[in-house]
């Protein structure tokens, strides 16, 4: 009788955990390679937030800006006040 898909998961499983008890740098590598995936994101997040909030400065000052301007009164040249 042909074995079912989680006896095969099983197997694998145990063939996997086997060869890294054998070979203890390859978890080590593994488990390197997972915490740098958690950094980068970690990494990412705080990027993204830093730029959402520079963008949002930025939009903060034109809007100042553009009320100072609004203030303005311009006169046209050759018209005496």
């Amino acid at each position: 009788m042909n074995p079912g898909p989680v006896e095969e998961v099983g197997k694998v499983a145990s063939g996997f955990v086997e060869s890294l008890k054998q070979q203890p740098l390859s978890l080590a590598l593994v488990v390197m390679n997972f915490a740098l995936l958690g950094l980068l994101y970690y990494v990412a997040g705080m990027a993204a937030g830093a730029r959402e909030r520079e963008v949002s400065l930025v939009y903060a000052d034109q809007k100042e800006i553009r009320e100072l301007l609004s203030k303005c009164v311009v006169q046209q040249p050759g018209k005496d006040s």
